[in-house]
């Protein structure tokens, strides 16, 4: 399983969609407030678009296929909140159309305090 998802992680950061490149053009060597970002990167069995590690802030961009998949974003995103991360969410055109605002609210998360990591339901 392991090895499978670093396979997958390799294939998406080969075939990155616009948006993602766009974002990790601006990203990248830490660009953006000091932090370093990985791409597609693993957490446990996901594979995140964008997270800040020391942070804690994962960013996801999604596409129209999120559209008949919200249950399975809801389910990652409480996942990886009940880990500690915070999961920030955009659509592929917001950010192609005005990735300044995305920008913003990204150093806004970034500057704003590490949240603790939620209890599991099942503790």
């Amino acid at each position: 399983m392991k090895r499978m998802n670093v396979d997958r992680a390799r294939g998406l950061r080969l075939g990155m969609t616009d948006a993602e490149q766009a974002l990790w053009y601006r990203l990248r060597n830490r660009q953006l407030d000091g932090c370093k970002f990985r791409r597609q990167h693993e957490i446990d069995r996901y594979v995140v678009d964008f997270v800040c590690t020391e942070r804690m802030l994962v960013v996801e961009l999604d596409g129209s296929q999120h559209l008949a998949q919200e249950d399975y974003d809801q389910a990652r995103t409480s996942y990886l909140e009940s880990k500690g991360y915070r999961v920030l969410r955009f659509w592929n055109n917001d950010l192609l159309t005005n990735i300044e605002s995305v920008l913003e609210v990204l150093v806004e998360a970034l500057a704003s305090p590490i949240p603790s990591p939620r209890p599991s339901p099942h503790s």
